[in-house]
């Protein structure tokens, strides 16, 4: 609301704190969310899609992914309901997607780095987009919508959470999502590339530095450290800026 002007009406928000049952991250609530999230969209309109939680990875049994695996998010009920696989996010909240609206996704948990399965992944140290083998037949049409999808980590890695130390924050929770803060604050006028080479960096040092709990720490070493990934339906400029709301 007061960095990109949101209207506070348009605004759904789900924790396990709230008091009316309709807003807990069940997996019931958090598809009706998604529904509720992309209805009536039309162009220029500008959605955006925030899970900070768990994240898991599944064996793939639609055999739509290279390494066997999906993604999923957990709600808090995914014991007796289930996770919300990727396959899932993708067809209720990207597909829908009309010409001229744009969804940005930012999802801080582990495995999250496809988890809208969008087909072109940014490839950071090469400044280029890549086609992965998500590229189905409908997804070459472009009368859709632009969904983009800044991720906490790779499918193979895990996310961090932390007692921020990064600047003056105190910011408890993602790594990512306390970085994010704190560089948007910093330069809202930032853009989309910069953005996640500053996520990046902020994450490497809070690692270096001991930011991160020591077993985290030695978990993300094992994993090549955390690398938050940039993904699109379209390959878009990553020159443009980062807008949550146009």
């Amino acid at each position: 609301m007061d960095t990109f002007t949101f209207p506070k009406e348009d605004i759904r928000v789900l924790t396990e704190e709230e008091p009316e049952r309709d807003f807990v991250p069940t997996k019931k609530n958090i598809q009706n969310s998604f529904k509720w999230l992309v209805e009536d969209c039309m162009a220029g309109d500008s959605l955006v899609f925030y899970f900070s939680g768990h994240g898991i990875r599944q064996f793939d049994f639609d055999d739509d992914e290279s390494d066997g695996f999906d993604e999923t998010i957990c709600p808090v009920d995914f014991v007796e309901a289930g996770t919300i696989t990727d396959d899932e996010i993708k067809s209720a909240i990207v597909k829908p997607l009309k010409k001229g609206v744009t969804l940005n996704a930012i999802v801080d948990a582990c495995h999250s780095g496809t988890v809208l399965d969008l087909p072109y992944v940014y490839n950071r140290k090469e400044k280029k987009w890549e086609i992965s083998d998500r590229l189905s037949e409908d997804e070459k049409h472009t009368d859709r919508g632009l969904a983009i999808s800044i991720a906490a980590c790779e499918d193979r890695q895990v996310a961090a959470d932390t007692s921020s130390c990064i600047g003056t924050s105190s910011i408890n929770g993602g790594a990512m999502t306390s970085v994010l803060i704190q560089i948007v604050k910093k330069n809202p006028a930032i853009t989309y590339g910069k953005l996640l080479d500053s996520i990046h960096e902020d994450l490497e040092k809070a690692n270096k530095e001991g930011c991160l709990p020591g077993i985290l720490k030695r978990m993300l070493n094992n994993f090549l450290s955390q690398k938050p990934q940039l993904s699109a339906s379209k390959d878009f400029n990553v020159n443009s800026r980062f807008l949550l709301w146009q």
